[in-house]
């Protein structure tokens, strides 16, 4: 009797929402055509604490107002730049040893979020961390993203399978809200 393995989760072919996503994945197909020693690192949710960025709008709007609202329909992992230094440098060092390992991955923080559930996330440690922060909100609302219009269409689902990363090249990425509350003690 042959034992089967049962297939693993099936890629999702890329389909570009906007000009951004298709110059994003034409630019990725050109790199991979005529540079076969590549490496390609796919992310999203960047943040970084010295510039603004989400988590420094919520505590900022949560000090002016009682009340937020938060998008609970696009999905993704917050993933702080230092992560995606420390990963580069170590893929990039990786694939110089093996080339056989060149390729397009996707690097994010480990889980995934809602911007609704970050919003509550950053907000709670906000008020254990630092007290006198004087958070005025007492409410963080679930609202579409229809509610917060934007000229670029946005993808309701940024999560990003890591396991090709982290199988190839021996790693375990940290969930998000370990770098995120980082940033947030650094910035409090």
């Amino acid at each position: 009797m042959a034992v089967v393995a049962a297939p693993g989760p099936r890629p999702i072919p890329p389909a570009p929402l906007n000009v951004y996503g298709q110059t994003e994945l034409e630019g990725g197909q050109l790199v991979a055509r005529h540079c076969p020693k590549h490496l390609i690192l796919r992310t999203n949710w960047i943040y970084v604490g010295r510039s603004g960025n989400f988590v420094k709008t919520m505590l900022r709007l949560a000090q002016e107002r009682d009340r937020l609202a938060a998008i609970d329909d696009q999905f993704g992992a917050p993933t702080g730049v230092e992560q995606l230094a420390d990963v580069a440098a170590h893929a990039t060092r990786h694939v110089q040893q093996h080339p056989e390992h060149a390729g397009l991955y996707h690097l994010v923080a480990g889980g995934e979020t809602s911007w609704f559930e970050y919003a509550k996330h950053v907000l709670a440690l906000a008020q254990i961390a630092q007290p006198a922060t004087k958070i005025k909100t007492t409410e963080v609302t679930p609202v579409p993203a229809s509610a917060f219009p934007t000229p670029a269409m946005r993808p309701h689902n940024s999560r990003l399978n890591t396991t090709k990363l982290q199988t190839t090249f021996g790693l375990t990425l940290p969930p998000w809200e370990q770098g995120v509350d980082r940033m947030l003690s650094e910035i409090l």
